[in-house]
């Protein structure tokens, strides 16, 4: 008889070849146990949806802010007003990749454009009690076969920031993902050369997962962006330091509370 690759096979490798098929029929290989450094083969604890819900177009309310579906008519005088006002104001555009526009109309057009997308799904900030309307965050590049989004489009005017404004906007909308919706991951990505926005990202809790260099082309510029995310697993600590840090109207630092919650960096890809 002739094994596999050609080479005779003997009786007594016949025999072994016979009884290990035996033994792999009567033990399965185990799915649950580490081997040779490597993680487990499949990772069962709980069962997955086909696909995790689309974010819906709804109001989310909080203490200091209000998110509104955005709406060009409504909202496109007063956001102008907001990111054009000075010339420090124009320049909060600088590392998005649209902005700042030439004047009222070609704004108001902008957000017509993007007042019926899903993805990004865009909502204006309206700052409680003023009511006034101070800028923009959206959900978007939404992976529902995988629960993943991101969050973006993000920015206030002057005197919005350094205020509980953009702390609760993102809590709203990382509650509605991981709580209402069950999503695992939400992303953060921003210009490498945006500091604030990089420090924002430790700030509120999403972990740095490194750099991609030359990832776009921004204003004729190659742009490195810096990639952070937040996954289902990280959110019960992050909500609880969120509510806690709301709660005491920021007298607690939000940094210092996901510093040393926060969890080592992971080696693996």
């Amino acid at each position: 008889m002739r094994g596999s690759f050609g080479e005779a096979r003997s009786g007594s490798s016949l025999w072994l070849h016979r009884v290990s098929s035996r033994r792999r029929a009567k033990f399965a290989w185990p799915t649950d146990r580490v081997w040779f450094g490597m993680p487990p083969l499949m990772n069962a604890t709980k069962p997955f949806p086909a696909a995790w819900p689309l974010p819906p177009r709804q109001t989310h309310a909080g203490r200091h802010v209000q998110l509104t579906p955005l709406c060009a008519d409504e909202d496109a005088a007063e956001l102008y007003q907001a990111g054009h006002e000075t010339a420090e104001a124009r320049a909060l555009w600088r590392h998005l990749p649209y902005g700042p526009f030439a004047n009222a109309a070609e704004f108001h057009d902008w957000l017509r454009s993007g007042q019926s997308s899903a993805d990004p799904l865009f909502f204006t900030v309206t700052q409680r009690p003023t009511e006034q309307r101070v800028g923009m965050i959206s959900i978007l590049r939404l992976t529902p076969a995988h629960g993943v989004a991101e969050l973006g489009h993000i920015w206030y005017c002057l005197a919005a920031q350094r205020t509980p404004v953009n702390t609760e906007s993102v809590f709203l909308l990382l509650r509605h993902l991981f709580d209402d919706l069950g999503y695992r991951r939400v992303e953060w990505k921003c210009n490498a050369e945006n500091v604030r926005s990089r420090a924002a990202a430790l700030r509120l809790g999403f972990q740095f997962e490194g750099l991609f260099h030359q990832h776009m082309v921004v204003k004729d510029r190659n742009r490195d962006t810096a990639w952070f995310a937040m996954l289902d697993t990280d959110w019960p600590t992050r909500k609880a330091n969120f509510e806690r840090w709301l709660a005491d109207e920021g007298r607690t630092s939000l940094s210092e509370l996901n510093r040393t919650t926060r969890q080592p960096a992971s080696d693996t890809v």
